[in-house]
């Protein structure tokens, strides 16, 4: 246990906030603004960090789980006055790169893979395998656009075209965060949003990271080799320990895998 004494000079010390899986998706071990919210809380104002550090492996998800859950760590860094700086492991690519680019700065493996600055939205159509079968799909609706893209109808033209105009509103949200917070650091002459991934190299390059570098040995360079380390991340449910959620967590499993599976992780 690190006791920060008054009136003695304490080692200096730096948060650790573990962010590792996909963003919004229900079960075990997601990332989520609720399930965060107490545990960034806790390692920006407890025992007064001279630095947070994100610990981050995400291949993305929700756009807006991943906006509530950057604006939290932008909002507690300028209240607080504690800087940030994400490291990135596997992956931080589309809602993950989102989290990282909450951080002051970006420092990551020569082989993490990051961006996918990009929005996808995903279905299936089964209305022929529906008719096939002689199942006819009964929807009654108030709105026109109430039964937008029904996976057991045909695609509609003009359901798609609102599908992409919400798709590009998030996209643009998406591109003004990383603006906003990479600024005159990112090459003006790239095309850095179509949803293309790089390695950490070609990543700095771009400026859409600030290099390559480790946690421990980057927090010594900057706070000496006495610096204090206190870490925060998601905990399993009680019950889940148990094998009270083993379905969902096999769910939940099976669809974190394939976001990182784009990925080729």
């Amino acid at each position: 246990m690190n006791i920060r004494l008054p009136f003695i000079k304490n080692a200096p010390l730096v948060a650790v906030v573990r962010l590792s899986g996909a963003i919004g998706m229900a079960g075990r071990g997601s990332l989520s603004d609720t399930a965060l919210a107490p545990i960034l809380e806790k390692a920006f104002r407890r025992g007064k960090p001279d630095a947070v550090a994100l610990e981050i492996n995400s291949p993305g998800g929700s756009p807006v789980q991943s906006s509530l859950i950057g604006s939290r760590i932008r909002r507690l860094s300028e209240e607080l006055d504690v800087p940030v700086y994400a490291f990135v492991e596997d992956v931080a690519a589309s809602g993950g790169y989102w989290l990282a680019a909450s951080a002051d700065e970006i420092w990551a493996d020569d082989s993490s893979v990051l961006g996918s600055i990009g929005v996808i939205s995903a279905g299936f159509g089964a209305h022929i395998l529906l008719a096939r079968q002689g199942v006819e799909r009964r929807v009654y609706t108030a709105g026109d656009s109430k039964s937008m893209l029904d996976p057991f109808t045909p695609e509609k033209p003009e359901d798609v075209a609102r599908l992409r105009v919400i798709l590009g509103d998030i996209h643009d949200n998406f591109i003004a965060h990383v603006k906003a917070r990479r600024g005159d650091k990112l090459d003006g002459k790239a095309d850095l949003f179509t949803g293309e991934i790089w390695l950490a190299r070609r990543a700095t390059e771009l400026g859409l990271i600030d290099g390559i570098g480790h946690l421990r040995p980057k927090m010594k360079e900057r706070f000496g080799d006495k610096v204090q380390f206190r870490r925060y991340g998601l905990r399993r449910p009680f019950l889940s320990r148990f094998g009270a959620s083993l379905a969902q967590d096999a769910i939940t499993g099976i669809e974190e895998r394939a976001a990182y599976a784009r990925f080729g992780l």
